[in-house]
């Protein structure tokens, strides 16, 4: 018979997914044979109710009214916020959905002696969580004088896309985000301790390796049933980072879709009482950081000898550098110089360059692109908690009306 030796004594090497030892504390009345002790992720209360009780409720007739979910950026400019209300019949259009209004003091938007805010629907999609008839409407929200809160920037990237709207701008945004518990602490890490080294995470498949893979799938899932325009999804170089893709896009779509998935992925984490976060450097030291990597490209970028008018794109962007840093957080620039720090697949906040295939850059043009001579290029400098209006909004400017300086033209 085979002698056991203690763990303990061994010295057990946790995993990345349960860090845990194997006390031998035989004839000392603990845990009499085999124990093993697993960490326990700090997860939010409501993920413990019972999800078939609700089937039951969730499952009722609802008669021909339809539930309609308001959705709409608050005074952070990166919390999303959300109410519902009941319409007698199904909108077939945006045009068919109520304005509404908020208590905007509640949401850091408004005083409260003044604290009425107007939701104007602005985009529609349907429903994954209550399903069909019912809706997720995102809104633009205006103050008590009908002007656009500040952070209402969609507004005038809508203006600034109809503008340049006959040269068929096209995005594509990736957005990546951390899973962490209620705690902070990032998901599937060990409680006092770190996973092993960046390397076999990214598009990684295992339980060693890719932390939180049904959150994923079930956003995935939620956002093709609502109409989202995603494209895509992978597992990120930090253990428990992930990414989605949406796009193409053109136009105004980019950030309407990608506010909406962002808004899913808050709800399908809230069922299963974890959290998204889009910061973008979650975790200081040797990990990567979180970005929002943004395609773009136009109709003659797209054509035949496209690349004479990407690279002069480029040029234009190169000489508005520090306006783009301004525009490409929601605060100013101090979140993304946590993370371009010219490492960890970045370059430095304070540096413009390009390259073909080059991680490292601040813009990249994909490798296809440089021998077809056509297609798109890649910013890599917006971080995951920007506003993808204000990202859409500032290429259009820079790139497509030529704006120089600091600030943009008020048109």
């Amino acid at each position: 018979m085979r002698s056991r030796q203690n763990p303990q004594e061994k010295g057990v090497r946790a995993s990345g997914v349960t860090a845990g030892v194997w006390p031998y504390q035989r004839g000392r009345g603990i845990c009499p044979g085999r124990c093993f002790i697993t960490n326990k992720m700090a997860m939010s209360a409501s993920a413990e109710l019972s999800k078939a009780v609700k089937q039951q409720y969730m499952e009722l007739p609802q008669g021909d009214k339809v539930q309609v979910m308001y959705v709409w950026i608050d005074g952070t400019g990166e919390g999303l916020r959300c109410k519902t209300r009941t319409l007698d019949s199904e909108p077939k259009s945006i045009e068919e959905l109520p304005e509404w209004n908020f208590d905007g003091s509640s949401t850091y938007q408004s005083e409260g002696s003044n604290s009425d805010m107007y939701l104007i629907p602005s985009a529609m999609f349907r429903d994954p969580f209550r399903k069909d008839p019912n809706k997720l409407v995102l809104c633009e929200v205006l103050k008590y004088n009908h002007k656009p809160a500040e952070t209402n920037l969609r507004l005038t990237c809508k203006k600034v896309m109809d503008m340049v709207e006959n040269q068929v701008p096209w995005f594509g945004m990736e957005q990546e985000y951390t899973i962490l518990g209620t705690d902070g602490h990032p998901f599937g890490w060990p409680n006092n301790g770190f996973p092993g080294p960046q390397g076999p995470y990214y598009c990684g498949v295992g339980s060693d390796k890719a932390y939180g893979r049904d959150i994923v799938e079930a956003h995935y899932r939620a956002c093709l049933y609502a109409g989202v325009m995603i494209c895509g999804t992978n597992a990120e170089v930090m253990p428990a980072q992930w990414e989605f893709q949406v796009g193409p896009c053109e136009g105004i779509n980019m950030g309407d879709h990608l506010w909406v998935a962002r808004f899913i992925l808050h709800r399908v984490c809230e069922d299963f009482g974890v959290v998204a976060s889009f910061d973008p450097k979650p975790i200081p030291g040797n990990w990567n950081g979180a970005g929002c990597h943004t395609n773009f490209s136009t109709k003659e970028m797209r054509e035949e000898g496209g690349l004479k008018a990407i690279e002069e794109s480029i040029e234009r962007l190169g000489k508005r550098h520090s306006y783009h840093i301004r525009a490409y957080d929601p605060k100013g620039g101090l979140d993304n110089a946590r993370r371009l720090t010219g490492h960890h697949e970045t370059s430095n906040i304070h540096e413009f360059s390009a390259g073909v295939a080059n991680r490292g850059a601040s813009i990249r043009i994909p490798r296809t692109v440089g021998q077809e001579k056509k297609g798109y290029f890649e910013d890599r400098r917006p971080s995951a908690n920007c506003d993808p209006y204000a990202v859409t909004e500032a290429l259009i400017r820079t790139c497509l009306l030529s704006e120089e300086g600091d600030e943009p033209v008020d048109y």
